[in-house]
């Protein structure tokens, strides 16, 4: 049986567009959480972390920091990453 951890470590062996768990960057000294993208979506998003905004992950990698950030979501990076942590740990606590 893997842990927390360890799912998020193997998530992060595969290459951004395969990745299914959130996961921080930081450039310019702005960080930020990647969500996975869904079948249905054409890019990722980029969503601060201590901030409910966000941005197209193809815009983060071009710009960076100076990238337009825009508001009106519903969580923060840090929302996303600590809601992931909740689902893995109720599935692993369920025997998945």
């Amino acid at each position: 049986m893997m842990d927390i951890d360890a799912i998020y470590a193997a998530d992060r062996d595969q290459p951004p567009t395969k990745r299914s768990l959130p996961w921080p960057e930081t450039r310019d000294g702005i960080t930020v959480v990647i969500e996975p993208k869904p079948h249905w979506a054409s890019d990722m998003r980029a969503v601060r972390s201590e901030a409910r905004e966000y941005c197209a992950y193809a815009d983060w990698t071009a710009n960076g920091a100076r990238v337009r950030f825009f508001g009106h979501i519903d969580a923060s990076g840090n929302d996303l990453i600590r809601k992931a942590r909740a689902l893995i740990a109720s599935e692993i606590a369920d025997g998945h």
